[in-house]
């Protein structure tokens, strides 16, 4: 698999690390995350019409530019890197299902052209992300449940729902609004909005089987490892440059020896992260056999390296670190929250252990 970045890809890094650094500063994103929508429609508008960051890895025939994860990773690296608020993690993966499923290509256009924001609902009250757990059913052509934690729910115009149907879990797409109710859940991270769905005798369609949610959930494992090294990345960089300058007895608290351990190791969690990215993203592309464990292996390293650099950024950063006018304490949020989102660090290594062989009778405690 090729595990390096191409100059087309670094291209896009640069196109995206200006465009985020015009359309969503600091500012603005302490804007959007106050508001009841929880981003910038306008915004929105100019990353699929400008940019075409929706459709990216939607093939051509359904209206995107056939690109795959990998370039996708970059987005989400550099979306991480500026704690964007955008609905854009929940349509991916939306659209991920869809992509793996035998219905719902009609559905993709829009998604493409930025005018169809759309989810997926799979854990429930346990919080579990695992398809074996969903107890959501659809029988007759309803469905009846609830959906916990359901990004970007409460402004989603497309709802895809694991359900367990007559032939096992599968993915339904709402048609319309009838029986369902979203109502806006408190999230310890301000940036990204979730939702709980209760889902009444809700019309739906099947759209595809345990397969294609499997596929979703591991995209967007990786995507949010992708973006849990661009936030990883940013608390690094913000870190590093504050050493320089924050003078402590006379000298930069830089050229203390400790400071330069604790920079350096978490120099070492971010470039580990970045290779755990890279090779699930090539997995996603070349060979998706190797998906499960790449995304897994990637989602539970990234995840613990955010939470890690975003927490040293913190402690390093001193008293202006705690307060809230510094963006650290949004970092630090993202990086905790994003930890639960489609699986823990524990979920995943489980995962991992399970595709070795180390669980189950005869397994190594």
């Amino acid at each position: 698999m090729q595990l390096v970045v191409t100059e087309e890809q670094r291209e896009l890094r640069d196109a995206l690390r200006r465009f985020f650094a015009d359309r969503s500063p600091s500012a603005e994103v302490r804007r959007a995350m106050e508001t009841a929508e929880g981003y910038d429609p306008e915004m929105w508008a100019l990353m699929a019409g400008q940019l075409g960051l929706q459709g990216l890895a939607i093939g051509e025939e359904h209206g995107g530019a056939g690109y795959g994860l990998r370039e996708l990773a970059v987005v989400f690296e550099e979306m991480g890197r500026a704690v964007v608020c955008a609905p854009f993690l929940a349509t991916i993966t939306a659209a991920a299902a869809l992509q793996a499923g035998e219905g719902g290509h009609d559905l993709l256009p829009g998604i493409a052209d930025g005018t169809t924001i759309a989810t997926l609902a799979v854990a429930e009250e346990d919080g579990g992300w695992d398809p074996g757990s969903v107890s959501a059913t659809f029988q007759d052509g309803v469905l009846r449940g609830t959906k916990e934690f359901v990004l970007d729910g409460h402004v989603a115009d497309l709802v895809l729902v694991a359900a367990r149907g007559t032939d096992g879990v599968g993915v339904y797409a709402v048609q319309d609004g009838t029986g369902l109710v979203r109502t806006a859940l408190p999230t310890l991270d301000q940036t990204r909005k979730l939702a709980r769905i209760t889902l009444d005798a809700v019309p739906a369609r099947r759209v595809g089987g345990a397969d294609a949610l499997r596929r979703a959930l591991d995209v967007a494992a990786v995507a949010l490892a992708a973006e849990a090294l661009g936030g990883a990345q940013r608390t690094l960089d913000m870190t590093v440059e504050y050493a320089k300058v924050r003078h402590q007895f006379g000298r930069p608290i830089g050229s203390f020896q400790a400071i330069k351990h604790r920079c350096a190791d978490m120099f070492v969690l971010v470039e580990s992260a970045r290779s755990a990215v890279l090779n699930a993203a090539a997995a996603a592309d070349e060979d998706p056999r190797e998906l499960p464990a790449a995304a897994a292996l990637a989602k539970a390293y990234c995840s613990d390296a955010y939470a890690h650099t975003a927490g040293e950024a913190i402690q390093l950063h001193g008293g202006i670190g705690f307060t809230w006018e510094h963006d650290a304490h949004l970092y630090f949020k993202r990086a905790q929250a994003s930890r639960q989102l489609f699986g823990t660090p524990d979920h995943h290594r489980r995962r991992l252990a399970e595709a070795a062989g180390l669980t189950g009778a005869g397994a190594a405690p």
